[in-house]
């Protein structure tokens, strides 16, 4: 599919849904005048991560005192169900992340309670389930329609059906997810934020989401090279993070 098709076909796709205008808006304004946005303060912050950058199991083990290595032996038939999964799925999405790092954040805080943004496949969903099922604990989610790629039902496709009863899926942008997530539970235990990349949406999530982090939680953030939005964020509130570097990625994690 070309770019203009795509883009003509998503835009059909929100007129479609007028539940989704306020995002239709807010994603032409990120387009046009606010273009440069995505990339705000992306050298300085690039900088500063790579500086701070550890392994995710050091941060694991600094932040936790936990060993990850078990991992991914104590799950390897579910992981190995789940790629198969992925694997069979027709439409493309975002593959698996620091699956430990989530997981054992739910470990670590006895999580009963965990909200996330951004599902795809539902790699990151899955990690935290294995640990919330333990505890009848529920996962909250965040995540948009795939409007271009007629992929609605294969979202969260790798996650078993054992795991789906702890699991309330929202299919709205952020600024409309939250708020319903927040009236359903007030407080979290885990936050992980992987949804819009641009430098507002982020500030505007991030502060949302530390206000319903219980002090303990733990607050995990993908892809914090993108832009500013994450370092601006712990410095103007003071919070000592640390950053994982993943597969040329950087990933922000804090205990609040």
């Amino acid at each position: 599919m070309s770019e203009i098709s795509r883009v003509l076909k998503t835009f059909v796709a929100y007129l479609k849904r007028p539940d989704l205008y306020p995002e239709l808006g807010r994603k032409i304004v990120k387009n046009t005048v606010n273009r440069g946005n995505a990339f705000k303060g992306k050298e300085k912050t690039n900088s500063w991560a790579a500086s701070k950058a550890v392994s995710q199991k050091q941060a694991v083990s600094q932040l936790f005192g936990i060993d990850i290595e078990p991992f991914q032996t104590e799950f390897a038939e579910v992981l190995k169900d789940s790629q198969k999964r992925q694997d069979d799925c027709p439409i493309k999405m975002g593959g698996a992340g620091a699956l430990e790092l989530i997981y054992y954040s739910c470990e670590f805080t006895n999580a009963k309670n965990a909200v996330e943004t951004g599902v795809a496949y539902g790699w990151s969903s899955l990690a935290a389930l294995l640990s919330l099922n333990k505890r009848n604990g529920t996962l909250y989610s965040s995540d948009m329609p795939y409007l271009a790629q007629d992929g609605d039902q294969y979202v969260g496709c790798i996650v078993p059906e054992n795991l789906k009863s702890h699991w309330k899926l929202y299919r709205f942008a952020d600024r409309e997810s939250l708020p319903k997530i927040f009236a359903d539970s007030a407080s979290f235990d885990v936050v992980h934020y992987d949804s819009d990349k641009s430098y507002n949406g982020r500030f505007w999530a991030y502060n949302e989401l530390y206000r319903h982090l219980r002090k303990g939680g733990v607050f995990i953030s993908d892809d914090i090279g993108d832009n500013s939005a994450y370092q601006d964020f712990c410095e103007k509130n003071n919070i000592e993070t640390a950053v994982v570097e993943y597969e040329g990625k950087y990933i922000g994690v804090f205990v609040k």
